[in-house]
């Protein structure tokens, strides 16, 4: 068990890695840069304090300690890129409607998100065996877990609702 909850401690740090390998902007025009949060999130070990572009929202899953990173990036313009998003290692690509992207670029200006990151809940990984969801957003990264009993904040679980809903990435493990 001790094995399995370094292996889940690593997630944000896998998270970095998946995005500074992935650029966390797999399309065309990079012309608003990524932006960078001022400190790491709370208890998170590698700074996972880091953001994307506005706009921009990635969802990097790991289905249990020893389940492949699955990873799903979407443009401010709708275009999506998902990663062994059903763990089957396949890469497909899509968009969001007209109105499934107003409705994600809402959420994603809300001012409650910021509060909803890990750093601002002091949030720690606590189930081992689940889903780990983590959205990085430009206000910073949002982790949840499909765990028995676990509160989800309400802004980043619409986000991941629209997102598993209209794209191949999965709410629940």
């Amino acid at each position: 068990m001790a094995l399995s909850r370094s292996r889940l401690a690593l997630l944000p740090g896998i998270v970095l890695l998946a995005v500074a390998l992935g650029g966390c902007a797999p399309f065309g025009d990079n012309s608003e840069p990524p932006v960078e949060a001022s400190a790491p999130a709370a208890g998170q070990p590698g700074g996972a304090g880091a953001t994307t572009g506005k706009g921009r929202v990635s969802l990097l899953q790991n289905d249990g300690a020893d389940g492949p990173l699955r990873t799903l990036n979407v443009e401010p313009d709708g275009r999506w890129e998902c990663a062994n998003c059903a763990g089957d290692g396949v890469t497909s690509t899509g968009a969001l409607t007209d109105e499934q992207r107003e409705r994600l670029q809402q959420l994603l200006a809300e001012p409650e998100l910021a509060r909803e990151t890990d750093e601002a809940r002091g949030y720690r990984v606590s189930c081992v065996g689940s889903l780990t969801s983590s959205l990085l957003t430009a206000a910073g990264l949002i982790t949840s877990q499909d765990c028995p009993g676990e509160e989800r904040p309400p802004v980043a679980e619409e986000i991941l609702l629209l997102l598993t809903q209209n794209t191949p990435a999965e709410m629940v493990g």
